[in-house]
């Protein structure tokens, strides 16, 4: 991906925090990377595009979700019932996360209804 995609402010503040939290080369919003004897502010953290090569290939994979969205890759699902977009991990996931609780329950909560309807019979 090019830098000339721009990121909502949403995904920039999930880049920021991922940048702050995990890149080795982020050092309170300094760049390692770029200090050549005198301190250079991270440029990630002052974009709104992916501009770190670095960042891209190191760091933005640890958000499986994040890493989606912004690459496209064919890792983004959508969830079947609200249509959220979502990270899957394999080619059975059906549901975001959020949904996955409430419909594994609702589906426990049936399968048990069931089972003890022919107990009681």
């Amino acid at each position: 991906m090019t830098g000339n995609r721009r990121l909502t402010p949403l995904q920039s503040r999930r880049v920021n925090s991922l940048a702050k939290k995990s890149c080795c080369n982020c050092d309170n919003g300094k760049c390692m990377l770029l200090d050549d004897g005198e301190e250079c502010v991270c440029p990630q953290l002052i974009s709104y595009s992916l501009l770190c090569k670095w960042f891209q290939t190191a760091v933005l994979p640890l958000d499986k979700e994040l890493h989606a969205e912004l690459l496209k890759t064919e890792d983004m699902r959508r969830c079947t019932v609200c249509g959220a977009g979502f990270a899957s991990s394999s080619n059975h996931a059906k549901y975001c996360p959020d949904c996955r609780k409430r419909i594994t329950r609702k589906q426990a909560a049936e399968r048990m209804r069931k089972r003890r309807a022919l107990i009681t019979r």
